[in-house]
């Protein structure tokens, strides 16, 4: 099909505050109590909408791809609506929070019609192209703040691991300030520093606040490294983990986020939060930030 450019606004989701300790006390009471209504400590969910929401980001992709029905039942690759067109189109369309995409319902159309479109357009584990998204509070030098860690999937052995990809760090960036190209070409080195034996580094180190500008062009600060740095030095201490997303690059000319909504509805669990159309050459610049 043809594909259409759609600009969306993004969106910003909601916080995960419901526990995985609270989502193995649902799922247990679930197993074990035959009822019309479950409830553990003040929070209460229809069984129908325990089965229909989306507990698991590894429920979510088997959804996706129709690998499992609405109703949380595996479906055996033999079966002939195993990733079945029609059948996946209408599992695709519970995975949105239609709170935000109800009132979208063209994207929501394009993408599910794009999607299904090409029988090799699936989510893989070990695809490549998605992240998670963990924003965790730290002490740093006995303050508590917040820091975003970029997790990607690696292969490992016959297995694969989440490994640390990024950092993102407001008190890191405000040691490396994008300044101005006419003021970062003012400072350098003359060409023929070499026949006075360097003796004008001293400059280099007369303002440490900038002193990046002397790096080559091709320079990057390693948020990572200075991460792993303060960590080290006992200058960052984790606390505790706020909110996790995902960010999902894997399917051809779109991009989406999967956030946890926490609700008694059968719209609940692990949805599709942010959507969008984006050309596969304009996606390199946005995953070098989730690439190590």
């Amino acid at each position: 099909m043809r594909r259409k450019k759609i600009e969306v606004r993004s969106k910003k989701t909601g916080d995960r505050r419901f526990s995985v300790l609270l989502i193995f006390a649902l799922m247990l009471s679930f197993m074990t109590m035959p009822v019309a209504a479950q409830s553990v400590g003040d929070f209460q969910m229809d069984e129908a909408n325990l089965y229909a929401m989306t507990k698991q980001m590894g429920q979510f992709i088997r959804r996706f791809n129709y690998e499992e029905d609405q109703f949380g039942n595996k479906i055996n690759p033999k079966d002939p609506s195993y990733h079945n067109k029609q059948k996946r189109q209408q599992s695709l369309s519970i995975l949105f929070d239609q709170v935000t995409y109800g009132s979208q319902p063209d994207l929501q159309r394009y993408f599910i019609e794009d999607v299904t479109a090409d029988d090799s357009t699936f989510m893989t584990f070990l695809g490549g192209r998605w992240y998670s998204e963990v924003s965790a509070t730290f002490k740093y030098k006995g303050k508590d703040v917040s820091l975003i860690m970029i997790l990607g999937v690696e292969k490992e052995g016959l297995g694969s691991k989440w490994v640390l990809n990024n950092i993102y760090f407001s008190e890191f960036n405000k040691l490396f300030p994008t300044g101005e190209m006419t003021e970062r070409e003012k400072h350098f080195l003359h060409p023929m520093s070499h026949e006075l034996d360097f003796m004008n580094i001293y400059k280099i180190f007369k303002e440490p606040e900038i002193i990046e500008y002397y790096a080559s062009k091709r320079f990057e600060p390693d948020y990572l490294t200075l991460f792993f740095y303060e960590i080290k030095k006992g200058n960052l201490i984790f606390q505790n983990v706020d909110t996790v997303k995902f960010h999902v690059f894997q399917i051809k000319d779109w991009y989406f986020e999967v956030s946890w909504f926490n609700r008694n509805s059968s719209n609940a669990g692990w949805l599709i939060s942010n959507l969008i159309y984006i050309p596969e050459k304009d996606k390199k610049d946005l995953i070098k930030f989730y690439e190590p």
